[in-house]
C-alpha cells in the first residue's frame, strides 16, 4: 500500500517536510530560551531597582551580586577619554551614547554611559554634551561589560558598538572597574539638554512567546500537509484498486473468451 514512498518523488517530499518540521521546531525552542532569558533579565533589573543606591565602592568590595544594581558614584569626569557607543536611538531618532569616565577619589574609575546624542555628535568629546567640570554625584543601574564591542586597533578606540570595559580599560591610565553605570540621575544636573539618560528598558515578554507559537504552527503545517499528501494517495491508490475490481465480472468466460472457430 504504501510502497509509492520509495519513488524519487516522495523521498524528496518526506525528506523536505522532515527537515522543515524540525527546523521550524528549532526556531520555535530557541524562541521560548529567548523568553525565559527575557524575564529572567526583568527579574533582575526588577530586583536591582528594588535596592537602596548605595556608594559603587562599597558594593565592590562587598562581593554580592551586582547586575542592574542602584549604585552612586561621586568623582570627576574626564572627558578627554570619551568614548562613542555607536548605534542607539532615542524615541526613533538615530544617534550615539556618550561614554564618560568617571574618576572615583580612590583613584579608580567607573564608565558612565551618560546619555544620548544625536548621531552627527560622533567624535569624542562631544562638547555639545560636556559634563560638568567639578565634582558630581551620579546614581544609576550597575551594568556587565559586553565583550567585542571594538576592532583590534593600535591607537586608542574612540568609538565602540558594545560597552566593552576590558577594551576602553587598556587605554585608560588608571584602573576600570568591572561594571559601567546607567546614569539615572546627576548632581549637578548636566546644564544642556543633551546627553538625554538612557531610557528605562521596557520590562514585558516581548515578542518571543508569539514567535514560538507561530513556528510551532509552522512544524505542525509541514508534517501535517505532508501526512495529507499521504492519505490522498492512499485513498487515490484504493479508489483505482476498486474501480479495476469492479469492471471485471469475476466470470473466467469475461476473461478467456476467444473468437476462435470449432474446429472441423
Amino acid at each position: 500500500m504504501f510502497r509509492f514512498l520509495l519513488k524519487p518523488r516522495w523521498i524528496a517530499l518526506g525528506l523536505f517536510a522532515l527537515l522543515m518540521t524540525g527546523l521550524c521546531l528549532r526556531l520555535g525552542f530557541w524562541q521560548l530560551d529567548r523568553l525565559d532569558g527575557r524575564r529572567y533579565f526583568n527579574r533582575r533589573y526588577e530586583a536591582g531597582m528594588l535596592a537602596d543606591p548605595a556608594p559603587v565602592e562599597r558594593l565592590m568590595e562587598s562581593g554580592g551580586d551586582l547586575l542592574y544594581r542602584r549604585a552612586t558614584a561621586t568623582g570627576t569626569y574626564d572627558p578627554s577619554r570619551e568614548v562613542i557607543l555607536y548605534g542607539r536611538t532615542n524615541q526613533g531618532e538615530p544617534g550615539n551614547h556618550v561614554l564618560t569616565p568617571l574618576r572615583l577619589s580612590d583613584g579608580r574609575a567607573i564608565l558612565v554611559d551618560r546619555g544620548w546624542v544625536p548621531f552627527a555628535m560622533d567624535a569624542p568629546p562631544v562638547t555639545a554634551a560636556a559634563p560638568p567640570a567639578a565634582a558630581v554625584s551620579v546614581t544609576g543601574l550597575l551594568a556587565p561589560s559586553e565583550p567585542g564591542g571594538a576592532p583590534p586597533s593600535d591607537g586608542p578606540v574612540t568609538t565602540v558598538t558594545r560597552a566593552d570595559l576590558d577594551r576602553v580599560g587598556r587605554q585608560l591610565p588608571y584602573p576600570l572597574l568591572p561594571f559601567y553605570l546607567q546614569l539615572r540621575s546627576q548632581v549637578p544636573a548636566q546644564v544642556s539638554e543633551l546627553p538625554v539618560p538612557p531610557p528605562v528598558p521596557t520590562l514585558d515578554d516581548g515578542p518571543h512567546l508569539s514567535y514560538a507559537l507561530q513556528w510551532f504552527a509552522f512544524a505542525t503545517i509541514a508534517a501535517f500537509g505532508f501526512g495529507l499528501l499521504v492519505w490522498r494517495e492512499v485513498h487515490d491508490d484504493r479508489n483505482r484498486t476498486s474501480a479495476i475490481g469492479e469492471g471485471s465480472s469475476g466470470d473466467p468466460a469475461d476473461v478467456h473468451e476467444t473468437d476462435t472457430e470449432p474446429a472441423r
